[in-house]
């Protein structure tokens, strides 16, 4: 029963992190304006590339000091704090500071830098639980979905009253992680290890390279909505940042809801179905989405991306849980979340510029072409490395 309940809790964790972050996408153009940028697609390409930029370089500190210390929570505090902060300071400071928008950028990297770790920790808490790899990152899967899939309409209904609102909620809800994780026992494993040495992880163990690479394309995807699919749908359809919001929660919603029963589906029956020919048609279904021709085909899409992704996602984490020695776990989910960063990032970076050279149409083609290439040169490495063998059952109790 404990772990269940704290299984639940770091879930909710990590579903307040990323409803925080994302309830800034649906208004990113009028938040940007409004913090004195001149254009939308450029400074929100930027102002969300700052946020992912600091992902990329910190969230392997937070790890390697979980791992080193041989404790999570107090750093999941610390973080939820300065990330509370940070949010409160892009709110405020702009209003009452001359400050331009290269110093809100500067902001954005600092509540960046501190919201990372919260997120990935308590990923990694989970992953310290007993009851099934699969189990515990179908949990994480599902936080994950039903925190973007509410952030998303909700932020879109707050931008609609003030584009600055998201934000202040956001740090309402990091100051509220702050307090729930103190809750949860800390199930980290003791070390003797220095940070530096916890950092090498992919050393000690490449196989990690595998799942890494299918998150960096998995979030790719997601940072190509966020921002590219984001203004695609209005300008396509005529549509403001409310209707955007719940055209993403159509993703969002299936992609939540089948997290648990797909991973738990995955400790039966393998990683290698679920990840590899899930890849296949979820790169497909980008590509759908892209060429429907009305809004309402486009959002049946979305919901097959959602589904699709839903079993991909929560695999693919339970693959770094299979492969990470316990006292690694902090560092190895870590890298998996630096990869996926820099997918995020790339996805609207290479995303916002491919859409802005060519159309639209041609930043689909390429975020659906890229999740399928990686589903085909990873086959034979599954195969030859046998990492998608069947998990051992987890106790039902758990």
């Amino acid at each position: 029963m404990t772990v269940r309940r704290d299984r639940a809790l770091l879930a909710a964790v990590v579903a307040i992190v990323l409803f925080a972050q994302v309830l800034l996408y649906p208004g990113i153009g009028g938040l940007v304006t409004a913090l004195g940028a001149e254009t939308e697609l450029d400074a929100g390409m930027y102002f969300l590339a700052a946020e992912f930029g600091a992902f990329v370089v910190c969230v392997p500190l937070w790890g390697a000091l979980s791992d080193a210390t041989g404790k999570r929570t107090p750093w999941i505090v610390i973080g939820a704090i300065a990330a509370a902060v940070g949010y409160v300071a892009l709110a405020v400071l702009p209003a009452v500071i001359d400050l331009t928008f290269t110093g809100v950028l500067l902001l954005r990297v600092l509540q960046g830098a501190a919201t990372i770790g919260p997120f990935s920790l308590a990923i990694t808490m989970l992953m310290d639980l007993e009851g099934g790899h699969g189990k515990n990152m179908g949990a994480a899967g599902i936080a994950i979905g039903s925190g973007t899939a509410l952030g998303a309409p909700i932020g879109g209904q707050l931008s609609e009253v003030d584009p600055l609102a998201p934000l202040l909620l956001a740090a309402a809800l990091l100051a509220a992680v702050a307090l729930l994780v103190t809750r949860v026992e800390d199930r980290a494993p003791d070390s003797d290890r220095s940070p530096r040495a916890a950092l090498s992880v992919v050393r000690r163990t490449p196989t990690l390279l595998v799942p890494y690479a299918f998150g960096l394309i998995d979030r790719f995807t997601a940072g190509f909505f966020a921002l590219v699919g984001t203004l695609y749908f209005q300008d396509a359809f005529g549509i403001g940042p409310g209707e955007t919001g719940f055209v993403l929660m159509a993703f969002f919603a299936p992609f939540a809801l089948l997290q648990y029963p797909l991973g738990a589906l995955s400790d039966r029956i393998g990683r290698t179905v679920p990840i590899v020919v899930g890849s296949l048609c979820y790169g497909g279904g980008v590509i759908a989405v892209g060429i429907a021709p009305t809004i309402a085909l486009a959002a049946a899409g979305m919901v097959l991306v959602g589904v699709l992704g839903a079993l991909v996602s929560p695999a693919t984490m339970a693959l770094v849980s299979d492969l990470a020695d316990a006292s690694d776990r902090g560092s190895a989910m870590a890298g998996f979340n630096l990869f996926g960063s820099v997918g995020f990032l790339a996805g609207f970076l290479i995303g916002g510029t491919v859409a802005d050279a060519s159309g639209y149409l041609a930043a689909f083609l390429v975020a659906g072409g890229l999740e399928i290439a990686i589903a085909l040169v990873a086959t034979p490495a599954f195969l030859r490395l046998s990492l998608g063998e069947p998990a051992a059952g987890a106790p039902e109790e758990a």
